[in-house]
């Protein structure tokens, strides 16, 4: 039997507020541990939460970009259950009334671009973090996210392959990156989703039931997971038995999702009123102030780098959906450079330099100035493409221009042909097979003799002038 797989995402974004939402604690990443936390943070007896403005207009603002309704009114809630990075024994959360409804995410697929709905968006406390020693019978506990902003945006159970949840993750990040929300740093747990996934037979409109993987925190893990827990359900079904409904935990290192729990339904939560907190009214000003605060979405960006600078629908979606590589690719486009020319550099050798480093894009030292200024001398023939890709590294260690890295190192381009000839005239000697090989009409030699000549150069032979000297050479040859 053929299944469908059934996906919703649940992700948990951390804002990027100066204070935590409901204290004056800083909302910052890292620090000793309970060194960021109060009386309102671990919730002692006596404390009372203050809400953080700043806290719902970020919230708006994600669900304007996503398209939601924005409700006039809404109020937060006690969500009830024990764990030890809860000290209060319940989080301040969001029950029936959120703040932002029914939006949704627009997508690439195979099958061309879908809509991912969004069920709501509501604001929230993060927990504490609890730390776990290796081959120790306790956990510690560390307070300082307790208390950080969290939005939680809940997608309609829209999507059918893990590809279509990287897509939308994918969206979700570039959105609230663009906006200014949060920096979505999955790394350091500011950006982490839910995973549910079921399966059903192809053709059949009932859902099956449902599993949840929690807090999976790298698109890469949440995509093995979705692959690992629907080839799970299926083959318990195949078996003749019956999915459960429950929460799993992802080990993403093994590569298997283990029960933790039944999965709970709304009422074990026994959500009632946040007692200590007034209600939240939104009125139309406040929406309209925010919704003129947005700045260019990533969605928009794309079109318009497609229709602007003729960029292929991939690179326009990919430079669009980082706020780092969008901003060098306009400031290196108005400096003189090509577009196709700029986002080939963009997604080639600058991106191949980011991930090696494990940089964000955001942290490139050099300007759109500095990138124009290596691509026109490639194009006037002062460096080969080949002296560039080794002048961009430095350009990524220290402030130098490119033009100073070139003088510095003597790398610039050789030219001269007497130079050349000398150099063409060694590789031809070492390389009689193919130089037999073209004299008998082989082409294809000319190019592993250019390579040959790059190499003795180290780098630094002009390309082009190559070629036509080897091609004279060897014609004379004949």
């Amino acid at each position: 039997m053929k299944y469908e797989t059934v996906i919703g995402l649940e992700v948990h974004a951390e804002l990027s507020t100066k204070t935590k939402i409901y204290c004056s604690c800083e909302n910052s990443f890292g620090g000793d541990t309970n060194t960021r936390c109060c009386p309102v943070c671990i919730g002692l007896p006596g404390a009372l939460p203050v809400l953080n403005r700043t806290v719902v207009d970020y919230g708006i603002k994600a669900g304007l970009a996503m398209h939601c309704s924005i409700a006039s009114y809404c109020k937060q809630d006690r969500k009830n259950y024990f764990y030890p990075d809860l000290p209060k024994a319940y989080q301040i959360s969001q029950f029936d009334l959120p703040l932002c409804s029914a939006g949704y995410v627009e997508i690439d697929t195979e099958e061309g671009m879908k809509n991912i709905g969004i069920t709501r968006i509501h604001i929230e406390e993060d927990a504490g973090k609890l730390l776990h020693a290796e081959g120790a019978n306790f956990s510690l506990v560390d307070y300082n996210r307790g208390g950080v902003p969290l939005i939680e945006i809940v997608s309609e159970p829209d999507m059918r392959s893990p590809e279509e949840a990287m897509a939308f993750l994918e969206a979700i990040k570039s959105t609230l990156q663009a906006i200014g929300v949060s920096d979505c740093k999955m790394q350091e747990g500011s950006l982490r989703c839910d995973i549910n996934v079921s399966v059903r037979p192809e053709g059949q409109e009932e859902f099956g039931v449902r599993s949840e993987c929690k807090n999976v925190n790298s698109f890469h893990a949440a995509v093995r997971a979705i692959k690992y827990e629907r080839d799970r359900q299926i083959a318990v079904l195949e078996a003749g038995g019956t999915v459960e409904q429950e929460t799993r935990r992802w080990d993403d290192a093994k590569g298997e999702s283990f029960l933790m729990r039944s999965k709970e339904e709304a009422h074990d939560y026994r959500y009632f009123p946040e007692p200590d907190l007034a209600p939240i009214y939104v009125d139309d000003a406040w929406i309209e102030d925010l919704r003129t605060s947005l700045p260019e979405l990533p969605s928009e960006k794309k079109k318009r780098y497609v229709e602007t600078y003729s960029l292929p629908k991939y690179d326009a979606g990919l430079i669009g959906a980082s706020l780092g590589l969008s901003k060098l690719f306009e400031d290196t486009v108005a400096a003189g450079a090509a577009p196709k020319t700029a986002s080939n550099w963009l997604l080639g050798e600058i991106s191949k330099i980011l991930n090696e480093s494990m940089l964000e894009a955001e942290a490139i030292p050099f300007d759109g100035k500095a990138l124009a200024e290596l691509i026109a001398m490639i194009e006037s023939g002062a460096i080969s493409g080949t002296i560039a890709k080794q002048v961009l590294p430095e350009m990524f260690a220290g402030n130098k221009s490119p033009k100073q890295i070139v003088e510095e190192k003597g790398l610039a381009q050789i030219s001269d042909e007497g130079a050349i000839m000398d150099m063409i005239q060694e590789v031809l000697a070492q390389n009689e097979a193919a130089v037999a090989d073209f004299r008998a009409g082989k082409d294809k030699a000319i190019g592993f003799l250019t390579g040959q000549v790059m190499r003795a150069s180290k780098g630094k032979a002009n390309p082009g002038v190559i070629q036509k000297m080897l091609r004279e050479a060897l014609t004379a040859l004949k």
